[in-house]
């Protein structure tokens, strides 16, 4: 295990591990549940490479090291009146890490965390130490935003930002054919539209996000300490270790917790809205489906559920972005609809998370790169139209596989 500090600290550690015959993978905050940066060779770690190197306000750039967290991050460009366009629900993930493994948020526009990076610095198999952007060395870039950590070890990233923005935040239950019925207007009426399914019931908690032109309204610290705190995170958690102990009293138990939640609004900082707490653990498969096949994806999902044959004590996550052109981005060439399910930890998911695999990959699903999943090269080959493409950058970077482990050998081939 290394902490280098600097490129040049990382170059020379990946030319000694090839002198050594050894391979080298670099971790983020560990958040995925993948072995993507497993390696029985050197293990990169990510708390030295965390410098602040610009922040450009006028030019709408912030430059810093790959291991900085989101949340240093969201912090660093609010002193700066800055923020990022949109981001994925927690924020305790690496830079490198989120976007090496295609973390997104929700939105109309935009979509996934590596989109709003508009340049890399990296170290390469050999070495060498390479910056890459649209303009330079455009096909690495083109592979690396999303790269799995397969084509080099990323030291640093430049972030497209803008002006600190706030978002109105409105989130109420609405019944589950309701939502479905009426998803395309969801979806295009809002900046930022995502639902969450209680399985075991019709009921759904719908969130929309825009942008307000304020005066910030944020929660209470009591109703924030209430609803995300007492209720989303204690009584949840109390409930699934009832559920784990008694499965059969999970339906009862999610008819209750999906009345739980109460209709609120309130207007806060981007990121504030975006991220929130999350403290019950559990396991987690997403696929990523072409936005016109996510009803009846998930209706299926309901109807798995309904055979009374599985126990589900978690929410099903659905959200959107728009389609990208970032080679092994689960949006790529298409507008997407993800569909998230989770287990808690320690309760037996693989039955239930085969079966809704099978709808998924029926629907041309595409899994999270740092999620669940048992599909391999040969079903990403038909899945992704730069697969080929992928493979041959990656053929040219790192031919003796410096980076590989086990997982990418699953997933990318030899």
């Amino acid at each position: 295990m290394a902490t280098p500090r600097s490129p040049e600290e990382v170059s020379a550690l990946v030319r000694r591990a090839a002198s050594d015959g050894l391979r080298v993978k670099a971790v983020g905050a560990g958040h995925s549940f993948t072995s993507v940066a497993v390696t029985d060779g050197v293990l990169v770690r990510p708390d030295g490479l965390t410098e602040v190197r610009e922040v450009d306000a006028a030019g709408g750039t912030v430059t810093v090291g790959s291991g900085l967290r989101l949340e240093r991050l969201n912090d660093l460009l609010a002193e700066h009146g800055l923020a990022l366009t949109n981001m994925g629900d927690i924020a305790v993930q690496s830079l490198a890490g989120a976007t090496a493994t295609g973390t997104h948020g929700t939105g109309r526009a935009s979509g996934a965390l590596a989109g709003q990076v508009q340049a890399l610095e990296m170290v390469l198999a050999d070495g060498e130490i390479v910056n890459c952007s649209p303009d330079e060395n455009a096909e690495l870039f083109a592979g690396a935003r999303v790269g799995l950590g397969a084509l080099g070890v990323v030291t640093a990233m430049t972030f497209g930002v803008e002006p600190a923005f706030l978002l109105e935040a409105r989130e109420e239950p609405m019944p589950f054919d309701e939502v479905l019925g009426r998803f395309d207007e969801l979806c295009e009426d809002n900046d930022h539209f995502e639902f969450y399914w209680f399985p075991h019931t019709d009921s759904c908690n719908v969130k929309r996000n825009n942008r307000s032109s304020g005066p910030a309204k944020p929660l209470s610290r009591a109703k924030f300490l209430l609803d995300d705190e007492l209720l989303s995170n204690g009584v949840f958690g109390l409930a699934c270790r009832l559920g784990k102990a008694a499965p059969k009293t999970i339906p009862a138990i999610a008819r209750v917790s999906s009345k739980a939640l109460s209709a609120r609004t309130y207007t806060d900082a981007s990121y504030k809205v975006f991220t929130s707490p999350r403290r019950v653990r559990f396991v987690e498969m997403e696929y990523a489906l072409p936005r016109e096949a996510l009803t009846a994806a998930l209706r299926e999902v309901h109807q798995l559920v309904n055979k009374g044959d599985e126990y589900v004590s978690f929410p099903v996550e659905v959200r959107i972005a728009p389609g990208d052109d970032m080679w092994l981005s689960t949006a790529n060439g298409r507008d997407t609809a993800y569909i998230a399910v989770h287990m808690f930890r320690g309760t037996p998911h693989e039955r239930y998370f085969s079966a809704v695999e099978k709808i998924m990959t029926a629907h041309q699903g595409r899994p999270h790169w740092g999620k669940l999943h048992t599909r391999d090269a040969a079903y990403f080959a038909d899945a992704y139209p730069h697969f080929k493409d992928f493979a041959a950058l990656r053929d040219r970077v790192d031919p003796d596989r410096r980076f590989g482990n086990d997982y990418l050998r699953r997933v990318l081939g030899e």
